[in-house]
């Protein structure tokens, strides 16, 4: 045990001793190093050491600001952006064209709304007539221009109701001033949307999928921004008491956050193109003494047609017999697998060559009494009545119009309609045996393709339209005697006016005057077309 211990202690004091050896000759290599080269030893400075880079040091050990956390609003809206927007902008791209431009700048559009979302949660609410706020407003006016414009310079485009779709529901933007329930604009602009994307879907249902999944996910785009409006700004945008004035919020949003996103990957621009390839080989050299073969002139046209025919019997020479196996009256199987081959695609039709497929003809409109009957509407709508789809109403429908409100009927048939009041037009559409009784209009009655139509007003009517009408009775009150009335492809008008023989305190008896309806056109000896109307004495 002894033995064994002594041994251990020689062997330590071995190692103690080579690594002090080997200390010493690296310290000693450490002095020697600078005269490797022959040069003396740089002495040592006798005066005050400088001053070490505090700054400099100071500024690298620095550490890096940590980003301020989003709002959870605008983390929500990031969310939308590369979600919903994104797939549509994704789609445009296949859809290709100037639909996938407009689809660039909505993305745009709605990169710079996240900022005008983030500004809100930073800054007081200004003036919503100061200039900062039309500031803030620009950019998204400015996209909304830039949508409106690739539509109108697409208007032969065979996209044109795709491009409608968009430009008719940017104004979905403006959310950001609606207060309360700014939800209810996304909305009415999604209707604006369905009016022309509607038109997408019926005309693409059965022959491009990938145009109804396109508007379907721009129809999604509103539908998620309703949500996150109604779980955000139910209210509309509250913007900061305790925040910083606008300019101050706006300085600092462009000072801290970075530039907005780019367009979508796919829209930006691709690598170059490759080298063109090297020219070919050059041709061989010509040969004048061999005169080239005059090209054989091809059977067809006419001439062949009746060379075929002078034949008589022999032209069924070539035709090939045709066994019962390939026959399809004969052999169910091939009636089930085969496809008969269009005129134009048969090689047995020698005029098919010449003769294309006819036509075919146009559908018919369905008539009045088929179509599908649609509930009747009475709405004010904004300025706006809207009355349509009744039909033989047994009482008359009173509308309490203003001086500001505008009056569309359409589809009404064998209906009674009074207006109260003075109302500011009114616009009349297909509709038949419509009776109307009117107090006073600040501008027009406009009647279009309403057979038996009927007319009566009380006080005064400066203008009356009539457009395509068969049949028709106007009932001028006193008040009324200086009405203009302008007719277009109208037959049997009458107007009835108070016989100016009448006493002044009491109204006249109705006196019926016709419209008249046959004109005559001459040419003068001026060489100029006069017109006049044709009077039948007796």
């Amino acid at each position: 045990m002894a033995t064994n211990n002594m041994h251990n202690l020689t062997t330590l004091i071995k190692r103690l001793e080579a690594a002090t050896s080997r200390l010493e000759d690296m310290a000693a290599s450490a002095i020697d190093l600078p005269k490797l080269n022959g040069a003396a030893p740089t002495p040592a400075p006798t005066g005050p050491l400088p001053a070490p880079p505090t700054a400099s040091r100071a500024a690298a050990e620095t550490p890096k600001p940590i980003p301020e956390a989003l709002p959870e609003s605008v983390e929500d809206f990031d969310a939308f952006i590369s979600g919903t927007v994104k797939k549509f902008v994704n789609l445009s791209d296949e859809v290709g064209g100037p639909v996938a431009e407009q689809a660039s700048s909505v993305y745009q559009a709605f990169a710079k709304q996240r900022k005008f979302v983030l500004i809100t949660t930073k800054a007081k609410k200004p003036d919503m007539s100061s200039p900062v706020f039309m500031e803030l407003l620009k950019p998204l006016q400015e996209m909304i221009t830039a949508v409106s414009d690739i539509r109108d310079a697409n208007r032969g485009s065979p996209l044109f109701n795709q491009l409608s779709t968009v430009s008719e529901s940017i104004g979905v933007l403006a959310w950001v001033t609606e207060s309360p329930k700014p939800h209810k604009h996304v909305e009415e602009s999604l209707g604006s949307a369905q009016y022309w994307g509607n038109r997408v879907l019926k005309e693409f249902k059965e022959k491009d999928p990938k145009q109804v999944e396109w508007v379907n996910a721009y129809y999604q785009i509103f539908k998620d921004l309703t949500e996150y409006i109604k779980h955000a700004f139910p209210q509309g945008i509250p913007w900061n008491p305790k925040g910083v004035s606008a300019e101050e919020a706006i300085k600092a949003v462009d000072q801290n956050q970075p530039l907005p996103p780019a367009p979508h990957p796919k829209a930006a621009g691709g690598p170059p193109p490759p080298p063109p390839p090297p020219p070919g080989p050059p041709p061989p050299p010509m040969r004048f003494d061999d005169a080239p073969a005059a090209a054989p002139v091809a059977a067809g046209g006419l001439d062949a047609v009746f060379s075929e025919l002078n034949k008589g019997e022999a032209v069924t020479k070539g035709l090939r017999k045709v066994n019962p196996d390939q026959m399809t009256h004969k052999n169910p199987s091939l009636r089930a697998g085969a496809i008969v081959p269009t005129r134009s695609d048969s090689a047995s039709s020698v005029s098919s060559i010449s003769r294309g497929k006819s036509p075919a003809p146009g559908k018919k409109p369905k008539p009045e009494s088929m179509r599908t009957k649609k509930p009747p509407v009475m709405k004010l709508d904004g300025n706006k009545w809207i009355i349509e789809n009744y039909d033989n109403e047994p009482k008359p429908l009173t509308i309490e119009a203003e001086i500001s409100h505008s009056i569309l009927i359409s589809r009404c048939s064998k209906t009674t309609i009074m207006v109260k009041g003075k109302a500011n037009a009114i616009s009349i559409d297909n509709s038949p045996r419509l009776s109307l009784i009117v107090e006073s209009l600040v501008s027009s009655v406009d009647v279009i393709k309403s057979t038996n139509f009927a007319l009566q007003v009380t006080g005064v009517l400066p203008t009356l339209l009539m457009d395509t009408v068969d049949g028709a009775q106007v009932y001028l009150g006193k008040e009324s005697m200086g009405t203009e009335v302008f007719t277009s492809k109208c037959t049997g008008i009458n107007l009835n006016i108070i016989d100016a023989a009448g006493d002044d305190d009491e109204e006249g008896d109705y006196k019926e005057v016709a419209l008249p309806e046959q004109i005559r056109s001459y040419i003068g000896k001026d060489g100029k077309i006069a017109s006049e109307i044709v009077e039948h004495a007796g």
